[in-house]
């Protein structure tokens, strides 16, 4: 197949060539959106190259913040301005540079919270203030456009920080049960379950609400995501597992605001987000007390500390695009050691185990000749973008849109062996209650039952080839 790049264009030699080069790519690019889609093989393409074209070779501690390699000219810039604005610091109004935070927050910028654009971990012990981590509170019921439904008093997403003379939400504690359960061939491993406790609420909390600690997931990758077509992730779909496999995923359905209609969620735990620039100024709003145009109104409109103004929005719509195509245009790192015997054990057993029922190996990205960085590229996710029923184990008993109590949306696993090296932890799953990968593999249940199943059976060789796999992607 041949790749083309915005700057072959640019070496053309005559406006006459320039015209014929892009009508042919327009053509082409037209019929490849029309062909049915043949079903991708691992053996034909380098496994390392998770991002495809856009895949860096870095294993070290920038490993999840390098720009797109492909990506020239008026672009880089473009990807500059919004590397400045995710590491901008808000602080109160009035001030000259970036004012407006608060009047409720959780942190004061992007870069706060998705440190060196990576994972997020809960805190190391109560005294520790919640600061890659946050907690999602709701009532029974919907809001107007089918989401999850706002807590009197307290919105959609707790704020344990405020400004000088208002006061916070409630301050956050994370407690621990402890259990030791064993694989079958007798070696213990230890769980924990994490219980959220709310302590001195400002005003009383309302009867029947639902908490969901959720930690800051890696940025990187997300453009790729994105670019994946609807079509495919609807055919990955089995809602009825008709193939009888006991795995029945099936796309989230979520409120997009610039559209104004509900489309395929993509971004968040549970995929209560359509797209990048949504997620972007959701969490500008609800981390930080920044209106744009998405989102115009303070999260705390409607409470005790909404100072009743109609500000402009605090985001100009520029840096609000910027920030979002910064994400858009983070690579991803390459896999490593993959022909390392035991990695390529750990493989094959990942498969028989069927994990990839769920984290899809690869996917094609659709045509996309306005950013043909991220089109028609082979990528290596390692998610469906779907929502799945993972057990009672790891419900938070919280709806969100179609997304029950029981399912989360699949998460991708490209750059997951890198967490302890770029984010100094192994801290895994929504909320980080799992401390290792084979931990976070033994929390599954429901549509994953079988696959843990598996490996609860497996000695510790095998255990060990299964994390070392892992560990490579």
């Amino acid at each position: 197949m041949t790749t083309f790049h915005r700057n072959s264009f640019q070496t053309a030699q005559n406006p006459i060539s320039k015209r014929i080069g892009f009508c042919a790519f327009i053509l082409l690019s037209a019929l490849s959106s029309c062909q049915k889609a043949v079903p991708l093989s691992e053996d034909e393409y380098d496994e390392r190259l998770s991002g495809g074209s856009q895949t860096v070779f870095d294993a070290g501690s920038g490993a999840f913040s390098s720009i797109f390699p492909t990506l020239s000219g008026r672009n880089v810039l473009n990807h500059e301005i919004g590397d400045g604005s995710f590491e901008a610091t808000f602080i109160t109004a009035p001030a000259p540079i970036n004012p407006g935070l608060g009047p409720v927050y959780n942190n004061v910028s992007c870069a706060s919270c998705h440190i060196a654009d990576g994972r997020g971990r809960p805190p190391y012990n109560t005294s520790e203030l919640l600061s890659s981590m946050l907690v999602r509170i709701s009532i029974p019921g919907e809001n107007p456009h089918g989401g999850p439904n706002p807590a009197p008093g307290f919105g959609g997403q707790l704020q344990q920080r405020s400004i000088y003379g208002q006061p916070a939400e409630a301050e956050v504690k994370i407690t621990y049960e402890e259990f030791t359960e064993y694989f079958d061939d007798g070696t213990s491993y230890s769980l924990r379950r994490p219980t959220i406790n709310l302590e001195n609420p400002y005003t009383a909390l309302p009867a029947g609400y639902m908490l969901s600690g959720r930690v800051a997931p890696p940025i990187f990758g997300m453009g790729l995501l994105e670019a994946i077509d609807e079509t495919t992730l609807k055919a990955n779909a089995d809602e009825a597992d008709a193939n009888g496999d006991g795995i029945s995923g099936k796309p989230n359905s979520v409120w997009n605001v610039e559209k104004q209609r509900h489309t395929i969620g993509r971004f968040g735990w549970k995929a209560g987000n359509p797209s990048v620039i949504q997620q972007t100024a959701g969490a500008y709003n609800e981390d930080m007390g920044i209106t744009s145009f998405i989102f115009p109104n303070e999260s705390s409109y409607g409470q005790s500390q909404y100072d009743g103004f109609n500000d402009d929005h605090e985001l100009p719509d520029s840096l609000l695009h910027a920030t979002t195509f910064y994400m858009q245009s983070l690579a991803v790192p390459a896999r490593r050691g993959v022909d390392k015997a035991d990695v390529k054990r750990g493989k094959e057993l990942f498969k028989q185990a069927n994990c990839t029922g769920c984290h899809t190996p690869m996917h094609r990205t659709a045509t996309n000749v306005s950013f043909p960085e991220v089109s028609n590229q082979v990528i290596f996710p390692y998610t469906d973008v779907l929502l799945h029923d993972m057990g009672d184990g790891l419900a938070d008993n919280r709806p969100e849109f179609l997304a029950n109590g029981n399912e989360w949306r699949t998460s991708p696993l490209w750059g997951i062996g890198l967490t302890e090296i770029v984010n100094g932890h192994n801290n895994y799953l929504h909320d980080g209650r799992a401390r290792s990968l084979i931990e976070a593999v033994m929390w599954h249940g429901g549509e994953a039952q079988k696959a843990k199943d598996f490996v609860k059976k497996l000695n510790k060789t095998d255990r060990d080839a299964l994390a070392a796999f892992l560990r490579s992607l």
